[in-house]
């Protein structure tokens, strides 16, 4: 006796028909405009350049002058290709970078990495905040420590309460204020034709300064908080989407949204490392110029413009320190909280209404808090940055290496293992990360 084929019925077969009618137009995704590509990327890239790393620029710049914009073309394929494997881990599972490891691997490592990026976060967090009262004295004078209260305050209650639609959009419009650099380099003097030789023709130096300077400009750079923050929206982004699921249950769906994480990475961090080739570029022009060649915090960097690039030129360095603080201080939260949450099962996710992601929110509100006690407890901010920059340090070369095998593990990522040639670039962005560690403690 013959067996009846599936489609052997009509009715059969229009349902057939009507299942690949709903997985073609699953596949054919609406097209988006730039903007709308451009979100976690963007977003990361953008609090890359926060006021701790503005001083670092800002001092490879006054010291080095235009011998050091080499490093931020060099570090832009590593600097992404670790954020589009970030991103990829959040797309494909659904969970952020701590979820997974929570998952996956020795409850150790992961206490480990959640402590040590928590304390790496917060003393950052603090010092931008610092910087954005600074920044915001300097320009219309007034008490400082009163600013970093109204920062923080201000960023915290926006994090919590803004509707994350809304908030996403705003972090997305705040970083504009990068374009403040753009401004300063534009309308001062600067030898283009010598910046673009330096820029592809790499200066090599065994001064130590020298060494010191790239190792915290790679650094500055590459930091676990941004690991953790791009792999969570993804994740976040995908739970809030009714239309979207996880990679690995819905393979569909993974040309299109691969190729947006792609171009949102690498736009964003392009971006980043151009806002930080500007703000090297004019501080070589201007400080380096004149020879003053010490500069410690973002602040000093635009007090010490004024008397020579002019009041617009300072206006707008300072002005641009407070525009991204605004971005990157909950950035440095939000990760924080991410990688706490996921480490410890709660409900996580700005999207989450207050009362239902409680813990969550209360981790967001403790770490403003205590950056903001930080600036109440005289901590010398040159002190907390280098101890920022330590800590990163030591968390960012065992979290990527973690990063790449986990990225590369079927049970994780099923068929979307990566690609070789980001693999490769993803072991050259840890190999140089793991160097410039090296470098740091030899240095020291």
């Amino acid at each position: 006796m013959k067996t009846r084929s599936r489609a052997s019925q009509p009715g059969e077969r229009a349902a057939l028909l009507a299942a690949r009618i709903a997985r073609h137009w699953a596949r054919r995704r609406p097209r988006r405009g730039l903007l709308a590509l451009l979100g976690p990327g963007l977003i990361t890239g953008a609090s890359d350049d926060d006021p701790s790393g503005i001083a670092t620029y800002s001092q490879a710049g006054a010291q080095f002058g235009y011998s050091m914009v080499w490093v931020m073309l060099f570090t832009w394929p590593l600097m992404a290709a670790i954020q589009e494997i970030s991103a990829r881990i959040g797309r494909v599972t659904g969970h952020g970078i701590a979820g997974n490891i929570r998952r996956y691997y020795h409850p150790w490592l992961l206490r480990a990495i959640v402590v040590l990026l928590l304390a790496a976060n917060i003393i950052n967090l603090g010092a931008d905040l610092g910087a954005m009262g600074e920044a915001l004295r300097l320009l219309i004078g007034g008490p400082p420590h009163l600013y970093v209260v109204i920062f923080s305050v201000g960023c915290a209650l926006l994090e919590i309460f803004v509707r994350y639609e809304r908030y996403v959009s705003i972090l997305k419009w705040t970083s504009v204020s990068l374009f403040a650099y753009v401004a300063t380099a534009l309308v001062v003097d600067v030898p283009w034709a010598r910046v673009a030789y330096d820029l592809v023709v790499p200066t090599l130096s065994r001064d130590k300064d020298y060494i010191v300077a790239i190792v915290a400009v790679l650094g500055t750079t590459i930091t676990p908080y941004c690991f953790f923050w791009q792999s969570s929206q993804e994740a976040e982004d995908e739970r809030v989407d009714p239309a979207a699921h996880a990679l690995i249950d819905a393979p569909h769906e993974a040309r299109s949204e691969i190729n947006r994480i792609r171009i949102d990475t690498y736009l964003g961090m392009g971006f980043s490392n151009l806002i930080s080739l500007f703000i090297i570029i004019t501080t070589a022009a201007t400080l380096n110029a004149h020879g003053i060649t010490d500069i410690q915090t973002s602040s000093q960097a635009a007090e010490a413009l004024r008397p020579i690039a002019g009041v617009f030129t300072f206006a707008l360095f300072a002005a641009g320190i407070i525009g991204i603080g605004v971005l990157a201080v909950p950035v440095l939260a939000g990760s924080a909280a991410y990688a706490l949450g996921e480490a410890l099962d709660w409900p996580t996710g700005l999207a989450r209404r207050p009362l239902d992601a409680k813990a969550f929110y209360g981790a967001i509100a403790a770490a403003s808090l205590v950056g903001v006690l930080i600036n109440f407890v005289h901590l010398d901010p040159i002190k907390a940055l280098f101890w920022s920059a330590v800590i990163n340090g030591i968390v960012a070369v065992p979290l990527m290496v973690v990063i790449m095998l986990m990225a590369m593990r079927r049970q994780v990522m099923g068929r979307f293992t990566l690609p070789r040639l980001l693999w490769a670039i993803g072991w050259l962005s840890t190999g140089a990360m793991a160097a410039a560690v090296t470098a740091m403690f030899l240095t020291w």
